[in-house]
């Protein structure tokens, strides 16, 4: 699933393409992608409305309209939202075409069909289901090492579950996740209540750092992830755990284990993230 930095990619590639830009309408060929109206109302309602910017909420990607509403776009697994030229071939799983008042199109392509586009006054984002329960963003200056230690006293759950919950914080998924605890080098499995402060000013700093290396990267691609240009990341390159069960750790040359937690594969090194 494209996480913060694979979003705010695609909103920065997107953001100089799509700005001051015009819909002209929308072919819509899979009417579930679509959750506030049926295709023929939406492709109406968006028709002659200009781009003014775009945004981005934790893993949800905005792209603000003029007579104040908001398209907000969900990825989810396999999404991908690209800018296109209308006479490049149309690539298998495409849903939505919308069509821009330059000539050029935005299509949303989704092989598993999970992926999820509402239309809603910007006023009432914060009425959304998902996207109003969402935590705190980890760029934002809320976010101080002494937020997330008091936050953490307060969960008994296991630091890599607590990472991963949304209203938790806000576009962290597995991959960032792992890298991010590897960095700190804290166990995944450890109770959130037990890190010292020493870990937790790590662990702060480590969340930062990975995120902002995935978005310089311009996101990782495992498998489906693409940018607003349809490139894929290179973040991929410099995982140092995610993905790498059985191959040495960079730190210290014992192997990555897989196990899970709480349903979700993770990833981490036995001897540099000790259970203690």
């Amino acid at each position: 699933m494209p996480e913060l930095p694979e979003v705010e990619t695609v909103k920065r590639t997107l953001q100089s393409k799509l700005a001051g830009l015009i819909f002209k309408g929308a072919q819509v060929f899979l009417p579930q992608v679509i959750r506030t109206h049926e295709p023929g109302p939406f492709a109406e309602t968006i028709c002659d409305q200009k781009i003014l910017q775009l945004g981005r909420r934790g893993k949800y990607l905005l792209i603000h309209l003029s007579d104040g509403l908001t398209m907000v776009i969900h990825l989810r697994m396999t999404g991908r939202l690209t800018y296109c030229r209308p006479e490049e071939p149309l690539p298998k799983h495409t849903h939505v075409v919308f069509a821009l008042h330059n000539g050029a199109q935005l299509r949303f392509a989704d092989m598993r069909q999970f992926g999820r586009i509402w239309l809603i006054p910007t006023t009432s984002m914060d009425k959304l289901p998902g996207l109003k329960d969402l935590g705190v963003e980890p760029f934002d200056e809320v976010f101080t090492r002494d937020y997330l230690k008091k936050e953490l006293r307060r969960r008994r759950s296991r630091i890599k579950s607590l990472l991963l919950d949304q209203t938790f914080i806000a576009g962290l998924g597995n991959i960032y996740t792992d890298e991010a605890l590897h960095k700190a080098k804290i166990n995944p499995e450890r109770l959130a209540t037990t890190l010292t402060p020493r870990e937790v000013a790590h662990l702060h700093r480590s969340i930062r750092e990975v995120l902002q290396e995935g978005i310089e990267n311009r996101g990782t691609t495992l498998r489906d992830y693409v940018d607003g240009d349809g490139r894929p990341g290179r973040y991929q390159d410099l995982l140092k755990v995610y993905g790498r069960a059985g191959k040495p750790c960079a730190g210290c040359g014992k192997a990555i284990i897989k196990v899970k937690i709480g349903g979700r594969s993770s990833y981490y090194c036995p001897s540099c993230q000790k259970d203690s």
